[in-house]
């Protein structure tokens, strides 16, 4: 078992006293918005292992409790451990399934203002959209690049704090209604749309002519909703809300067609394929395949693909399906989703009660997020993680909460 060494990220968006105060530090001033704790190669986590010298053996870990010197350690990234011996590290049944790499990403999320209204591809649409780029030749960096790699990227957040985001579309009469209450002009044909079609395809034409109007109009049309919903204040205060960060941007009338959802602590939110969603803010655990595919519909600068985004999208209205924890006998609380890179679980732990085995045959990362418990040899602090190679021999006991992150084989 290994104590982790994590990056922060500091987009503009992060909050910027979130993260310091669950981690007890002073804040630095600047946004620090994510808290990556993994093996992604843009910010791996870091390992103290013992070198191939000192170790004595492959795989064997800083915490296997054997005598080592000073000068036979040394900090590694979690991608180079894993890569020296995946089978050890991850277990046979996982690279069988996943390949030689952890499939998860765990994160504390920290969002001081809204994220990029976005949606990601599933499976067989971001093998093919990588294979397209790839064979046009696209440069992987290039800023108009849509598909980063071929794999699906599910997400799941759960709420540390009150945590608020869109996710889904709503019923498009509701989506009508909250748009002509602001009383602009400009929005009027929309809500004719959303009111005469079918379903999916006032969705589609809506968030077609939002995203495809003219530059100049659609600032127009936004400063104006944004004073609308200011004044109205009740539901439209998260647009206007939306609006002082993003202002003239189309995305703030595409975020009216979406289901706003508010998540209190311990409440999760499960973000599939073809899901347009946006986090607006709060602090939480997010888990999510280890991707970097997003497409992005707005409240960005970046590149907005329309016709990809219309081609991956899921027009059809849903609700935003908020996930509470299902307690098993042992005490874990399971926040289950329909993937299998991922699987996200918790442990409230109180004093006095009889250790948890959590050993299993799949790599683990503990994640402590209140009090101090203990993860074998190790007390953890609000913040802190360990990773646990499969087949490791670990117990949690003591006081505070544990969030457990593995994968289902």
């Amino acid at each position: 078992m290994d104590r982790l060494s994590n990056t922060v990220r500091p987009y503009a968006w992060g909050s910027t006293t979130a993260i310091p105060e669950l981690l007890g530090v002073a804040p630095t001033g600047e946004p620090q918005a994510e808290m990556w704790m993994g093996a992604h190669p843009g910010a791996p986590s870091r390992v103290t292992r013992p070198t191939a010298a000192g170790a004595g053996g492959p795989g064997t870990g800083a915490s296997a409790g054997r005598d080592v010197a000073d000068h036979d350690v040394a900090e590694q990234s979690l991608t180079e451990v894993i890569a020296a011996d995946p089978e050890r590290e991850l277990g046979p049944a996982a690279v069988r399934v996943f390949g030689p790499r952890l499939p998860f990403l765990l994160k504390l999320l920290a969002a001081g203002a809204p994220l990029s209204l976005q949606v990601h591809p599933d499976l067989v649409q971001a093998q093919q959209g990588y294979a397209d780029e790839e064979r046009r030749g696209v440069p992987i960096d290039a800023p108009r690049r849509t598909y980063k790699d071929a794999n699906h990227k599910p997400e799941l957040i759960c709420a540390l704090t009150p945590f608020d985001g869109l996710c889904g579309f709503r019923r498009p009469a509701e989506a009508a209604d909250a748009m002509a209450a602001l009383g602009v002009d400009s929005l009027k044909p929309y809500v004719d749309l959303l009111r005469a079609r079918p379903e999916d395809a006032a969705l589609r034409e809506v968030l077609t002519a939002i995203l495809t109007a003219d530059p100049a109009e659609m600032a127009d049309t936004v400063d104006e909703a944004a004073e609308a919903a200011e004044r109205l204040g009740g539901s439209h205060a998260p647009y206007a809300r939306i609006a002082h960060h993003y202002p003239g941007d189309p995305g703030v009338i595409a975020a009216m067609l979406l289901n706003y959802v508010q998540l209190q602590p311990g409440e999760a939110m499960y973000l599939g394929s073809g899901v347009p969603h946006a986090y607006l803010g709060g602090l939480g655990v997010e888990i999510m395949a280890n991707s970097d595919n997003v497409l992005r519909c707005g409240l960005t600068p970046k590149h907005v693909d329309v016709p990809e985004l219309l081609r991956i999208v899921r027009f059809e209205a849903t609700e935003p399906g908020i996930l509470r924890p299902e307690a098993s006998p042992t005490g874990e609380e399971v926040y289950e989703t329909p993937v299998d890179e991922f699987r996200l679980s918790r442990y409230v732990l109180a004093a006095g009660g009889t250790p948890v085995d959590l050993t299993t045959d799949t790599p683990q990362i503990l994640l402590c997020t209140a009090g101090a418990p203990r993860a074998g040899e190790f007390t953890l602090a609000p913040g802190e993680s360990v990773f646990v190679p499969a087949d490791e021999s670990v117990e949690v006991a003591g006081t505070g909460t544990l969030f457990r992150s593995t994968v289902v084989v």
